[in-house]
């Protein structure tokens, strides 16, 4: 191994210390609490090193939400493939979603709700959100309906989805009633 390849490997491994630490640090105490200084204290790197992986909070958010998109994606195409016909498929993946955006609130939040500097529905929107995009639309648009883009079922949906896992977040939908909720809106939604 050259020496160019294993500086290479190092900076990798450093590049994904320093996700993994603004990761957890988001998930313990919320993204306000991820700093350039204390992200440098706690993998134990200057400041300096921070920089010449990121530029700063906003390219680091860009990352977890690109990771994020990532295990979403495999998360929603396993919770889809487990299941057996299209309903069940349906429910299933807004299910996947909504325990995605529960047990990962901060990553949820570097996916969707914060600046990471990604472009969404663009040419240029990086390959892991399109991914994430495509794990949804593989089941639903299978229920779009007649004349209906799949595209464009699946963006309404999402935004369903979204709502949901903001408001009961945020505590604005009674936690009872959440299974009641998926099942209307796969019932009334989805094309079944």
């Amino acid at each position: 191994m050259s020496v160019h390849e294993r500086k290479e490997r190092e900076r990798a491994s450093r590049e994904r210390l320093i996700i993994a630490t603004a990761r957890e640090l988001a998930e313990e105490q919320g993204w306000d609490a991820v700093t350039t200084r204390r992200l440098a204290e706690r993998i134990e790197y200057s400041q300096p090193v921070l920089y010449s992986h990121f530029r700063g909070k906003r390219e680091i958010i860009g990352a977890v939400a690109l990771e994020g998109a990532t295990e979403m994606a495999a998360a929603l195409r396993a919770a889809a493939s487990a299941a057996g016909e299209r309903s069940a498929r349906v429910t299933a993946l807004a299910r996947g979603y909504l325990a995605f955006a529960a047990r990962n609130p901060a990553v949820y939040d570097a996916m969707f709700q914060l600046d990471g500097g990604l472009a969404f529905a663009e040419e240029a929107t990086p390959e892991p959100l399109k991914d994430a995009f495509a794990a949804l639309v593989e089941t639903l648009g299978e229920v779009a309906g007649e004349g209906v883009q799949a595209g464009l079922f699946t963006e309404v949906f999402w935004a369903a989805l979204h709502g949901l896992a903001t408001l009961t977040r945020a505590g604005r939908l009674p936690a009872p009633d959440a299974e009641r909720r998926v099942e209307l809106l796969v019932s009334r939604l989805a094309a079944l």
